[in-house]
């Protein structure tokens, strides 16, 4: 016969067993629900400032994602680029999103880049406009303001409007680095405040140039070509077009939360591969190093 005590202990390691059984099916399936919470569960409100530039590509991205996570609100401005980095920078938003690397003044701003796309830009002029093609001098001549008549550059006998960006605009710094390299812009110009201005500008005025986002580039002006290259993406990644910047968005430290997992779909393959040509910009990773 087996003593009292020895009964008990059996039963005891019977009990252990068991729940240990238990506990082990039981925090697999657990595991489980709590992976598929944690995709189904982001929640909050993202805030986002700067490029006009990035927008065409920022819409769609916030919609698409507002609709993957019903529980986050995402909230998109313009503004300029530089606007965007001082706005995030001092927590007034969540991502300020610009078109140049991260200038010098700003790097003590504890601000984490996140490169998510390239930008080509185009030159364009109104419809109307004889001019095709401009070679490198005669664009640097017609931002600085030493050609002013469109007969100069094959054109017209029209007096030239040069229509483009503040210097709050990552557009603006894009040029003056890629295409001016340290000149200076004439102050013989008519600024607006986005792409889409430069645009209508542009479109309504004989004899205006201006610089624009390729994806805001449609019918109702004429995109030249540089140097006597065309602009397309092939272009571009081939290295025979040298008129783009990178898309930047920074965040003040770490991204978290909606944030981080906005930024992270921006940059997925499901997003890069399906929408980012599709919407006039070139994935990052298609560029040769």
């Amino acid at each position: 016969m087996f003593s009292k005590k020895k009964i008990l202990m059996a039963a005891g390691a019977l009990m252990v067993s068991a729940s240990m059984l238990l506990t082990g099916c039981g925090g697999s399936q657990s595991g489980a629900k709590d992976s598929g919470a944690a995709e189904t569960q982001i929640s909050g409100k993202v805030s986002a400032s700067g490029s006009t530039a990035l927008l065409p590509l920022l819409k769609p991205a916030q919609e698409a994602f507002q609709q993957k996570y019903k529980d986050v609100t995402i909230n998109v401005a313009g503004g300029g680029s530089f606007t965007g980095m001082n706005q995030v920078a001092e927590g007034s938003v969540d991502i300020g999103d610009s078109d140049v690397n991260l200038p010098d003044e700003y790097k003590d701003k504890g601000l984490v880049d996140h490169k998510v796309v390239v930008e080509p830009f185009v030159f364009i002029v109104d419809k109307d406009n004889a001019v095709d093609n401009l070679s490198k001098d005669q664009v640097v001549g017609i931002l600085t303001g030493k050609i002013t008549n469109g007969k100069e550059v094959g054109g017209k006998d029209q007096k030239i409007t040069l229509i483009h960006r503040a210097k709050s605009s990552g557009s603006r710094a894009t040029i003056s680095e890629v295409v001016l390299k340290g000149a200076n812009f004439t102050d013989d110009a008519v600024i607006q405040d986005s792409n889409g201005a430069v645009r209508a500008g542009v479109a309504s005025t004989p004899g205006a140039i201006g610089y624009v986002d390729a994806p805001y580039a449609d019918d109702s002006v004429k995109v030249l070509k540089f140097d006597g290259v065309e602009y397309s993406a092939q272009n571009i990644i081939d290295g025979k077009y040298p008129i783009y910047g990178y898309g930047h968005m920074y965040t003040k430290g770490e991204p978290t939360g909606a944030v981080k997992a906005f930024i992270e779909y921006i940059l997925s393959d499901e997003f890069q591969n399906s929408q980012v040509e599709k919407l006039g910009f070139i994935p990052v990773s298609k560029m040769k190093k």
